[in-house]
């Protein structure tokens, strides 16, 4: 599985992922699932993936393929005019690649090959914008409302993101909310691990503000994650105890 999560900051954006694809007492590999494109002065793009591996890079394959050939004229990662354009074209790309791979593995493949993918960036003169992108190819954008998507296994680090986002904080302290999501997630579920990739975008740079690989030994994940635990114990004890009822 993976966990992989995109935030919306009035600063740009913040995005990380794990690169877990298979886990087991002895069958654990990685794979990048955060990739960037960008032209500089003019846009960056990138995009996250969870689900089939053989579907996603399948995606992403393409997408690469379309940027070394600049005169084609479906080439939206160079091209588009919008990232809803953007967007949209990747959700097409996804839902046909999934298509494909069903109708060449049959009935038995329905539901296999599904993927979902978080797209963001920013175009010159527009803001940075975020989508979630569903394996039926359509798609939401982040809002107010919902500054910050999750794809993967999203469930244990979702409290951590919902108390602790603010949409003007810091990148910085963005990274370490992050981080903590992903630590979580980490000490829950087996089947997302380290490397991280971590990627930050600064709003109109059209670059990569920052990016990251936390590896095995990271001195500052590791940090996060033991300030983090004591952090939880130490409110723990902290808590009002709970009494038994005097009453017969």
């Amino acid at each position: 599985m993976t966990y992989c999560v995109g935030m919306v900051l009035d600063k740009g954006l913040v995005l990380m992922s794990d690169t877990r694809t298979n886990s087991g007492v002895d069958n654990i590999s990685t794979f990048r699932k955060l990739s960037h494109w960008s032209v500089p002065g003019e846009r960056i793009i990138a995009v996250m993936t969870a689900g089939n591996l053989a579907t996603t890079q399948a995606v992403i394959s393409q997408l690469e393929e379309r940027t070394k050939a600049p005169g084609e004229r479906d080439n939206t990662l160079l091209k588009g005019a919008t990232m809803f354009q953007v967007a949209t074209e990747i959700g097409r790309l996804l839902r046909a690649t999934i298509e494909n791979v069903q109708r060449a593995n049959g009935e038995g493949g329905k539901g296999r090959f599904t993927a979902t993918m978080i797209v963001a960036g920013q175009i010159r003169g527009m803001q940075p914008r975020l989508f979630m992108i569903y394996p039926e190819g359509n798609f939401i954008e982040a809002s107010h409302d919902t500054p910050f998507f999750q794809i993967g296994e999203t469930k244990y680090g979702r409290p951590i993101l919902l108390r602790g986002y603010d949409r003007d904080m810091s990148f910085e302290d963005a990274v370490k909310l992050t981080m903590v999501s992903f630590d979580s997630t980490l000490k829950a579920n087996l089947s997302v691990g380290l490397p991280l990739d971590l990627l930050v975008i600064a709003k109109d740079a059209f670059a990569p503000t920052h990016a990251h690989r936390v590896s095995a030994g990271d001195a500052y994940f590791e940090a996060i994650s033991r300030g983090w635990g004591n952090a939880l114990r130490s409110a723990f004890h902290s808590l009002p105890a709970y009494r038994f009822s005097d009453d017969a």
